[in-house]
């Protein structure tokens, strides 16, 4: 199964250090594969890799496309758009 959405990022500083760990953690919880494409451009990147994250450079009121492929992909979807609709507070 695949799933896609697209969110803003509401938080101020938009994808920095903290919020691409956080959702690369609450991504790696799930056993579907997670990418993340800014603005709807490619590339696609892991959402499992901080890294791959970082490299999107994307700020506040960035729209970022999330795909999820996989047995828990519904799940995780929904997981992934509440970290990031609600600005990634814990």
């Amino acid at each position: 199964m695949v799933v896609e959405k697209v969110v803003e990022l509401q938080n101020e500083t938009g994808l920095h250090l903290r919020p691409a760990m956080v959702l690369a953690n609450q991504a790696a919880l799930f056993k579907s594969s997670v990418s993340v494409a800014k603005d709807g451009q490619e590339p696609w990147v892991d959402a499992k890799s901080i890294i791959s994250l970082l490299t999107l450079g994307a700020e506040k009121g960035t729209r970022l496309k999330i795909r999820v492929e996989g047995e828990d992909a519904k799940q995780a979807l929904a997981a992934l758009v509440s970290l990031i609709c609600g600005g990634f507070e814990d």
